[in-house]
Parts: structure tokens; sequence; C-alpha cells
């Protein structure tokens, strides 16, 4: 008497091939229009505090020497953390460093506008470094995957 053969188990691999164009794809541009907005913001916000350090001394009554720690408090935080940000995104993506970094950016900054007191505003902006710095460390890689490479020649 002949048995049959075992069926072949399942060891949880897909056997259905998906057709290349199939499958969800970002477009490089829109990646790279993403990424350099991001950095703009970043440019942006450096700028913008630069230039509202003597209405928020007059509006808080900042002393000169604890109107330095508005600008302190970000480059110590952003110089203390810059390698342990790239750090995140090679762990757990870049993608989710980037996001992350929008969400906290836009929620510190909005934190740092609505300080009525120096200790509200030097707080929030030690914490609001985080955000372009997740941003900075994680969109650059991010961008050179999206140009195309000396070799691959034109598209076609």
């Amino acid at each position: 008497m002949m048995r049959e053969p075992a069926p072949p188990r399942d060891r949880g691999i897909s056997h259905a091939v998906v057709h290349p164009r199939l499958r969800p794809r970002a477009s490089p541009l829109v990646a790279l229009i993403v990424v350099c907005f991001a950095m703009l913001m970043n440019t942006l916000d450096q700028t913008i505090v630069n230039v509202a350090l003597p209405t928020i001394q007059r509006d808080l009554h900042f002393t000169q020497a604890s109107l330095a720690w508005v600008i302190d408090a970000y480059l110590i935080t952003f110089a203390g953390a810059l390698l342990l940000a790239g750090r995140l995104g090679d762990l757990i993506g870049r993608k989710k460093v980037f996001l992350v970094g929008v969400a906290l950016f836009t929620l510190a900054s909005a934190a740092c506008g609505a300080a009525d007191t120096q200790a509200l505003l030097i707080g929030p902006d030690s914490l609001r470094v985080w955000g372009p710095l997740c941003l900075r460390r994680s969109s650059w890689p991010s961008s050179s995957p999206t140009s195309p490479s000396p070799r691959s020649g034109p598209r076609r």
C-alpha cells in the first residue's frame, strides 16, 4: 500500500509574489521635499529665537546673564545628544525618529511660545532641541537614497 506524501509544513513564509509596480513606494521627490522642509524649519527656528532675544528679555524680565540660558540650554543639550539621536535612528528606524522629531519640535515650540516665566521658557527650550536633533540626524541619511547613484545612469 502506497502512502500519500505529507503536506509541506508552513514555516510562515509567504509564497505570494507581488509585482514590483504594486508595492507601495514613496516618491523620492516627495521624500526630498519633506527633508528640505524639515531642515528649513530647523534653521528658521534658530533664526527666530536669536531675533526674538530682545523681546524675550523685555517681556519676561530676563537679565543679560539669564538670557544667555535661552541659547545655552539649547546648545548644551544639542551637543550632548547629537550622537544619541543618530544612534536612535539606526536602532528604531530613521522614519520613526524623524516623525517623533517633528512632533516633539512642534509641541516644545508651542510650549516655548506660551511661556510666561523664565523657567517655563528655558525648560521646554532644552527639550525643544530634541526635535531638530531627530530631524537633522535622521534626514541626512534619508535624503541620500532618494537621489540616483552616478552609476545608475539616466532614468528610463
